[in-house]
């Protein structure tokens, strides 16, 4: 998953070639993930915006995005991101070009922490209740709200396919509790960066994701297995395994 001039200089440079690898662009970049230096963009409600050109993106590079979009219960906000994703649902299709929908917590505003995630999960189901199977999303990447949210929309629609984000480092008990309990409440699809790519062995830290997936390890044995794996590799772990072994994002901790 990259930018569309990024992935123009992987397909340049040959990185795809004989590759199973899928390359993805990011469709849309939405106010919210606005970092500029000395900007307060993302102090407000996400309003939309794209970059990318789906014509000439599917021509060369791929037919798959990520579309986001963050819903912040401020009305104008959020329903000119509701038009915004109209418009880009008619472009994909004019292009033969599918996605997968990215939907965020409010970064900003928003109803209370406790309606947070039902505010989320009602969001969602507004934003494709009018869509016929052809303007769907392959499926949703959301942040993990706790066992009750994502079970509730999990089993809404059983032809949703609901993925969780991996969302700040965390532990590795964090990464690998993330994996058991989205599986256990109703998610079937993992998109996880940093909780992969800061880790000290990412390669490994996948196979043991794979492995609790694969209900051959419990959470907690699969840190003892990872912390096993590094001292093998001669890899200095950037916790102690009590540490890495701890809990500490809150929706895991309700599971």
């Amino acid at each position: 998953l990259t930018s569309a001039s990024n992935l123009e200089q992987l397909v340049k440079s040959g990185a795809y070639k004989n590759s199973k690898i899928k390359p993805v662009i990011r469709a849309n970049d939405t106010t919210d993930i606005w970092r500029h230096r000395g900007a307060t963009h993302h102090h407000r409600p996400s309003r939309p915006f794209r970059t990318a050109n789906l014509k000439r993106v599917k021509e060369n590079l791929t037919d798959l995005g990520l579309y986001s979009i963050t819903f912040t219960n401020d009305l104008d906000a959020d329903l000119e991101a509701m038009h915004a994703f109209a418009e880009f649902r008619e472009d994909a299709l004019a292009h033969g070009f599918t996605y997968f929908l990215e939907v965020f917590n409010p970064n900003v505003g928003g109803p209370s922490p406790e309606e947070m995630p039902h505010f989320v999960n009602d969001a969602i189901i507004r934003c494709l209740a009018g869509l016929t199977e052809i303007e769907r999303p392959r499926f949703l990447k959301i942040a993990y709200n706790g066992p009750s949210a994502l079970d509730e929309l999990a089993s809404f629609d059983p032809s949703l396919v609901v993925g969780v984000l991996g969302g700040g480092a965390g532990t590795t008990r964090d990464c690998f509790e993330l994996i058991f309990q989205a599986e256990k409440y109703g998610a079937r699809v993992a998109l996880f960066g940093r909780k992969i790519n800061l880790a000290e062995a990412p390669l490994e830290m996948i196979r043991h994701m794979r492995a609790i997936a694969d209900g051959t390890l419990a959470p907690l044995d699969a840190v003892k297995s990872y912390h096993d794996t590094l001292a093998r590799l001669k890899i200095v772990p950037a916790r102690s395994l009590a540490d890495d072994s701890q809990i500490t994002e809150a929706p895991l901790k309700a599971g």
